[in-house]
């Protein structure tokens, strides 16, 4: 039973994290082409991991402001200092940014991917186990009832003839 526990347990984990890694950028992306504001801007600042990639507004309502682009799902567009790059942002929350060809394709998200193809491993496991748990008591399963139960039905039958008079 622990087993059937475990495995049940896992495939929770992975399907939770599957959906955390799905419904944020989906419902960015989906926020941004139903109400975003496409904008040329030029990359200020590109860390080396890539951590962060900064731009500046080149044109638009919010020209000459700074922001830091959103990530999706951990991933930023490839690129470097001075590169001009057009970007859709948020007009009711001007913190979410994305390059615009990430919101007309979004790029291919890897660890959701990933997490959603474990819990389903870990869901066959699970079946496949209860299955064969099932089978095994079918066949292999005592074909009396266990004795404590047939010992309680002694028991009541001498109980009930020694109240009689």
């Amino acid at each position: 039973m622990r087993v059937i526990l475990g495995i049940t347990g896992m495939f929770l984990l992975c399907a939770g994290m599957a959906l955390a890694l799905w419904l944020p950028p989906y419902y960015l992306v989906q926020d941004l082409r139903s109400r975003g504001v496409d904008s040329v801007s030029t990359v200020v600042g590109v860390d080396t991991k890539p951590k962060y990639v900064k731009v500046r507004f080149v044109s638009g309502p919010r020209a000459g402001g700074e922001v830091e682009l959103t990530d999706y799902a951990g991933m930023y567009p490839e690129t470097h200092t001075g590169a001009p790059l057009v970007v859709t942002y948020d007009r009711k929350d001007p913190g979410h940014v994305l390059a615009r060809a990430w919101v007309e394709d979004p790029p291919t998200n890897l660890p959701a991917y990933g997490s959603s193809l474990l819990a389903f491993v870990f869901l066959a496991f699970t079946t496949a186990v209860i299955w064969r748990r099932l089978w095994i008591l079918r066949t292999f399963g005592p074909e009396e009832p266990p004795a404590s139960s047939t010992a309680d039905d002694k028991l009541g039958d001498k109980a009930s003839l020694e109240t009689k008079p």
